[in-house]
């Protein structure tokens, strides 16, 4: 009896295991923070390790950054109306954050590890 799939006869075992970890990757979402009065919107937000942010400014003029300041890093660059700001989270934990101009707009992202 010949098998279905032929050609996954000729796939090495590791390979295969390749396959399995970048599909795990490939399912990370995209999750959306909207910047709206001077608030991120939500404040709070929990993910899964790998999942991107996506920091969307919502206001009729202001500029606004994404500050993470506990880890150590500069300011990011200001994003207008309409722009969008992201990060790939691949480290679990918490990660608390502000806006640059505006210190009192605070939020913090919590990263759940891949085995949750």
């Amino acid at each position: 009896m010949r098998h279905p799939f032929p050609s996954l006869l000729k796939i090495p075992h590791f390979s295969l295991l390749a396959m399995l970890v970048l599909t795990s990757v490939a399912q990370a979402d995209t999750v959306e923070i909207e910047i709206f009065k001077k608030q991120y919107i939500p404040q709070e937000l929990t993910i899964n390790q790998g999942d991107t942010v996506r920091w969307v400014n919502k206001e009729k003029r202001q500029y606004h950054s994404v500050f993470f300041e506990a880890l150590g890093e500069k300011d990011g660059e200001y994003f207008w109306p309409e722009e969008v700001f992201e990060r790939r989270f691949d480290l679990p934990g918490s990660f608390p954050y502000r806006c640059g101009p505006h210190p009192e707009m605070t939020g913090i992202i919590h990263v759940r590890g891949n085995d949750k």
